[in-house]
């Protein structure tokens, strides 16, 4: 590819792929830091964005409420008699909780019914922002509607993983460096993946071939540019540039995975959405790293037209929408079964608002506040949270009221319990305890024992003598040496000051005399803190040494 088509089809540091637009976040290698702990750092987060505001009311029949839901919406109504009737999802609900999916969303019912699929309703954040962009960016940067959570600038997810997987050394590492995040779908980077210190590089894929599946075409090559003016546009070359051989790198990764990868025999809708996950399940599947993939579809503005004069419920643009999210996310949960990667991958879908209650002139819904979030996978803990949305409940407006979760309480639950963020994660991600809701079943919620991320310094300050390191300063390694009267699972690990990690480890300790060797050959000169963590108590004794 010549770098002056480079420029003008992506205008930041782009390479071609027959896809979507891709923006890999953070050069940052994905290390194996804890050995027992395998599973966790194969675990994948797909967020899908609805853009535009889902219509939450139409998605999620209210079926207790239903007259009321049809006085609000006498065109757009979702029927509850005849072959157009919404699809009661469970039966065996109480009243309150009992609600009807779209009649288009078999896809849906059928992930439910293969516990699947988990609802959540009602779900919003203190004074929902209307507008498109802004509303967007509250949910990217993990904000909302008050003045201290109003401007933040950087995105949660970038702020999760750059806290979640640091550079490690003197621990085995995967021989390729893959992106840790992955925006696909989107030529317009997100602010979800944006960090203070590291800027995305994008890369973008376009196209499809007959099959529906993608062929990687070049990569960034050609002569460096001359003659750069000096102006804030020469700025813009001069940092697409500077980022270009980090793309470079991830394009002959992301190209090797790819490469390697298939899908299996699932039968994915002809759209684009679909193709976005079918290129996911690929990139998983060829040993692609990446921890999120954002990926995103459009058209959920529906002011007008959800249904059309002469259609039904089941034709119109809202039912369309519906069915691509429905139809694609159940063959995407077919083919990742079918690849034997159905316990490593889980998806939630969001949207920056939900619709007003009451339809408007246009047999279609304005801009409104709550709306309905879905979680998806064999780790999801199946079923409906929370109840109906009180459409006895409405603001002058008629604006839905009587919020039951925020956010932030499922992407925490998504952070520590399915990938295994500490507490340090989960506050810079988060800023602070969201209540997590139970959306991880069980059997796949990560141990303490086996969080990730960097330790608060606030943790490095040497507290114990019971330690013993040696020796002090060190060249090649360290022995760390200390008795206890208990026998306990731990974990050992090394930090520099900023509190990233440089080596970890799981260690049982012995009652009587312990003794444990860490190599340093790889690790900088410096100040270090080796810290000793107690199990599941998370308490922790340190002592600091020094790397020569």
């Amino acid at each position: 590819m010549k770098r002056r088509d480079f420029f003008k089809i992506a205008g930041l540091s782009s390479i071609m792929v027959n896809g979507f637009p891709m923006t890999p976040f953070a050069n940052s290698r994905i290390a194996r830091t804890l050995a027992n702990c395998e599973e966790v750092e194969d675990r994948v987060l797909i967020l899908i964005q609805l853009k535009g505001g889902n219509d939450g009311v139409n998605t999620l029949i209210p079926i207790a409420q239903y007259d009321a839901y049809a006085e609000l919406r006498p065109n757009i109504k979702v029927p509850d008699t005849g072959p157009e009737k919404y699809i009661s999802i469970d039966g065996t609900l109480n009243d309150p909780e009992k609600v009807g999916l779209h009649p288009v969303m078999t896809g849906f019912k059928s992930l439910y019914d293969d516990g699947l699929l988990s609802v959540v309703q009602g779900v919003g954040y203190e004074n929902i922002n209307g507008s498109h962009f802004k509303g967007t960016d509250l949910w990217l940067s993990g904000g909302d509607g008050t003045p201290e959570n109003f401007n933040i600038k950087t995105g949660w997810a970038g702020r999760a993983l750059q806290a979640m997987f640091p550079d490690v050394m003197g621990t085995p590492i995967p021989d390729m460096l893959y992106p840790l995040g992955i925006q696909v779908g989107d030529p317009n980077p997100s602010l979800g993946f944006h960090t203070e210190t590291e800027h995305q590089n994008v890369i973008n894929l376009y196209g499809q071939d007959p099959d529906g599946f993608y062929s990687l075409v070049q990569t960034i090559g050609g002569a460096p540019l001359l003659n750069i003016p000096d102006s804030e546009y020469g700025d813009e070359i001069r940092y697409i540039m500077g980022v270009e051989e980090s793309v470079d790198q991830y394009s002959e990764y992301i190209t090797q995975a790819f490469m390697a990868g298939s899908n299996s025999s699932a039968t994915y809708p002809q759209n684009g959405f679909a193709f976005q996950l079918k290129t996911i399940a690929r990139l998983i599947k060829g040993g692609c790293k990446t921890k999120i993939y954002l990926c995103s579809m459009g058209g959920f503005d529906t002011h007008g037209r959800q249904i059309p004069p002469e259609g039904t419920i089941l034709s119109g643009g809202h039912a369309d929408l519906l069915r691509t999210l429905s139809d694609s996310m159940r063959a995407f949960m077919t083919d990742l079964k079918g690849l034997e990667l159905d316990d490593k991958v889980m998806a939630c879908t969001f949207s920056e608002f939900g619709r007003c209650a009451q339809e408007n002139g246009s047999a279609g819904t304005d801009h409104g506040t709550l709306a309905p979030m879905f979680i998806i996978g064999k780790p999801a803990k199946a079923g409906v949270q929370g109840t109906n949305v009180d459409l006895e409940n409405l603001s002058g407006d008629n604006q839905l009221q009587g919020q039951q979760f925020d956010y932030r309480q499922v992407f925490a639950a998504l952070l520590q319990d399915w990938l295994g963020g500490n507490e340090t994660v989960m506050n810079e991600a988060l800023f602070s305890g969201y209540n997590k809701l139970p959306i991880v079943d069980t059997d796949f919620v990560v141990s303490p024992d086996c969080y990730l991320g960097v330790v608060s310094t606030n943790d490095l300050q040497p507290l114990s003598r019971n330690l013993l390191v040696s020796p002090n300063p060190a060249t090649s390694h360290i022995e760390v040496a200390f008795r206890t009267d208990k026998a306990y699972p731990a974990r050992l690990t090394v930090h520099n000051l900023s509190g990233r990690m440089v080596f970890g480890k799981n260690v049982q300790i012995q009652g009587g005399n312990n003794l444990f060797y860490i190599p340093l050959q790889q690790v900088p000169a410096g100040s270090y803190v080796v810290r000793l963590e107690h199990g599941m108590s998370g308490r922790g004794e340190t002592v600091r040494f020094m790397k020569l």
